[in-house]
């Protein structure tokens, strides 16, 4: 992680919906380091989606200012700056009526790729989150299983080679064996590739597993950043609770296993 170097700056950023009535996001500040994977957690209801949505203009700020690199978004002309931040939702929304290869192309051939280099990068982006070309570029969404849906959309994510990439509960859909494994895939293409990830979860054990840096978010607000070591310091209820919840499942998991005691 490069801590000289921000990627994305959150400058006191509000965000209000219902007529100002609900404070989605209230006066939030957050640097996010170049290279780093950033994990945002919080409840349902705590605006971590809609903070993600304000770093690429999917939503405007109504207070504060949101920075890539040094510029202010508002700058920016959207459609652009959206081609040039790789997003992961959950479930892949892959758009059905396209094959694999379409699925991933789709932003180098809005950007006018040229075809052969898409079609390389295509090839070049199945091999690298575990697929085999041959057989996955002229499939359709609806004859893969659900991790290799998210697969595709990871791999979608990297076509344009962005240097961002925002997540949006990318493995919540799946079941665990696959999660843990693409987690884990991820994780690796984020390193190799020296990519800045921040990505929204509920799940605190996913945080602490994936990223370099947790930042808690509770009723639109930040309530916490740091590692988990950094975060045990914290006297906040909430955060002491997220905390608490792997220990809790991993203590319930040993009592019930072989060898386990109550």
């Amino acid at each position: 992680m490069n801590e000289a170097v921000a990627a994305i700056v959150f400058d006191r950023v509000g965000k209000t919906f219902d007529d100002g009535r609900v404070k989605a996001v209230d006066d939030v500040s957050l640097r996010v380091a170049a290279s780093e994977f950033l994990a945002i957690v919080g409840g349902s209801g705590s605006g971590k989606t809609t903070l993600l949505r304000l770093a690429n203009r999917l939503l405007d700020t109504d207070a504060g200012q949101v920075s890539i690199a040094g510029a202010d978004v508002q700058t920016a002309d959207p459609i652009t700056l959206r081609r040039s931040i790789g997003c992961v939702f959950q479930n892949g929304a892959l758009f059905p009526h396209m094959t694999v290869a379409e699925n991933i192309g789709i932003t180098p051939k809005l950007l006018e790729w040229p075809l052969h280099e898409i079609a390389v990068r295509v090839d070049e982006l199945l091999k690298l989150v575990r697929l085999e070309p041959d057989q996955y570029r002229d499939r359709y969404p609806h004859a893969l299983s659900g991790g290799q849906q998210q697969r595709i959309g990871v791999a979608r994510a990297l076509a344009a080679k962005p240097t961002i990439v925002l997540m949006d509960e990318p493995f919540g859909a799946l079941d665990p064996l696959t999660r843990d494994a693409l987690g884990d895939d991820y994780r690796r293409l984020h390193e190799s590739l020296a990519l800045t990830t921040v990505m929204i979860t509920h799940d605190m054990t996913e945080a602490m597993l994936l990223a370099d840096r947790i930042a808690v978010m509770q009723a639109g607000r930040l309530i916490g950043t740091g590692t988990p070591h950094e975060l045990a310091a914290s006297r906040d209820p909430y955060i002491r609770e997220l905390l608490n919840t792997p220990r809790k499942q991993a203590a319930r998991l040993q009592a019930l296993l072989p060898g386990g005691s109550a």
